[in-house]
């Protein structure tokens, strides 16, 4: 191949002086021209196949590029976490993953599939955007994890749904994820945000401990066809005028007596 380039005047061959049994092969002039006018064509034919996808296939495609290059590659590549508000589809996305991922790490039946299917369902039918959202983040433009910040009472807000797929856990989504659904809390005036978890989630707890969250009461129970103690987490995000405080701690513990 490389005498034909040569004898068609596109590539030059000479030896090193220093190593004889290497080659160095350089692009003539015409070469150069060629090669112009090859890439350019390869440019325009990409453009073309790229002009049938909408914004969304594009992305999908260059994830999914990158994600090909980075198997197959030898260096390790930084991770890119975004943490970004809902688009269309990703909540039947959080669906589908929580039933899942539940079913595959702990055994859990579809009757968790439908209760979450409850939550999104409430979510999205009676949302109120000023006291209530929820956030995807992407890991490398991937939908990577999920987290909902809803209403309970004026004064409380519940965290729910969090999520952290597999292939993201140890980069920090989950403590990002949690953040943000705090601190929106916050924002919104509430007095409290709260949270129902099980004792086994080990991960997730620790994310709540460290996001500064105290467990209120636990409890033994059987859901989702395994045996179960449910615990209950909860976080001032300002304090309490002293009188209230009695009052505010007996609504807190009838609270946690419901999901």
């Amino acid at each position: 191949m490389l005498a034909r380039f040569e004898r068609a005047g596109l590539v030059v061959r000479r030896r090193p002086e220093d190593d004889r049994r290497r080659q160095v092969v350089a692009l003539t002039a015409q070469g150069r021209s060629a090669f112009e006018t090859l890439d350019s064509r390869s440019a325009e034919e990409a453009a073309a196949l790229l002009a049938g996808l909408d914004e969304n296939g594009q992305r999908r495609l260059i994830t999914a590029m990158g994600t090909i290059a980075a198997e197959l590659g030898d260096e390790p590549r930084s991770r890119t976490v975004v943490i970004r508000d809902l688009r269309p589809g990703d909540l039947g996305w959080v669906i589908q993953r929580h039933a899942e991922l539940y079913a595959r790490e702990y055994g859990w039946d579809a009757r968790f599939e439908a209760l979450v299917a409850r939550i999104v369902a409430d979510f999205a039918e009676s949302r109120d955007p000023r006291r209530e959202r929820a956030w995807i983040a992407e890991v490398d433009g991937v939908p990577a994890g999920c987290i909902l910040c809803v209403r309970r009472d004026d004064d409380t807000a519940q965290l729910r749904l969090l999520l952290v797929e597999p292939r993201a856990r140890g980069l920090g989504v989950g403590g990002r994820l949690v953040e943000a659904c705090v601190e929106f809390a916050r924002a919104a005036g509430y007095a409290e945000i709260i949270l129902w978890t099980q004792d086994c989630l080990d991960a997730a707890r620790r994310i709540y401990q460290r996001a500064g969250f105290e467990l209120v009461r636990e409890a033994a129970h059987t859901s989702f066809g395994h045996d179960l103690v449910e615990q209950y987490w909860a976080l001032r995000l300002r304090p309490l005028p002293p009188a209230l405080a009695p009052a505010a701690s007996a609504r807190r513990g009838r609270r946690s007596s419901r999901r």
